[in-house]
């Protein structure tokens, strides 16, 4: 069974960074997309990062240039750099792993780490 569970969340002021961690286990790591998505109260679910099997990178245009994603095979982990917060980041952002096919929806979702940008 995959798990997937996310660290790192917190409190920052709006300018401020944080780097979220997603440990993964149960499956072949490095054969799988993964993504971070976020879900802010009373809005829907988005996509905010993407990274491939191979390494390549897609982000929202809301955190374009602000944020990035990275993994690392060797310790099963991806990472989310969030840099230049602001309040409107505020969410509970969930790790997920993809299957087979990239394009469908995520198979695997971790339990979310909330992260609030405050003043």
């Amino acid at each position: 069974q995959v798990q997937l569970v996310e660290s790192g969340g917190g409190l920052v002021q709006p300018g401020g960074s944080l780097t979220l961690s997603c440990a993964a286990s149960g499956s072949i790591f490095r054969r799988y997309a993964m993504a971070w998505y976020r879900q802010a109260p009373g809005k829907q679910r988005e996509l905010v990062a993407r990274i491939s099997s191979g390494g390549s990178t897609n982000y929202a245009d809301s955190v374009k240039s602000r944020f990035t994603i990275s993994r690392d095979n060797a310790k099963n982990t991806v990472y989310l750099q969030m840099n230049s917060l602001k309040p409107e980041d505020t969410a509970v952002y969930y790790c997920t792993q993809f299957g087979d096919s990239s394009r469908a929806p995520p198979s695997y979702w971790g339990q979310g780490t909330q992260v609030t940008v405050s003043s």
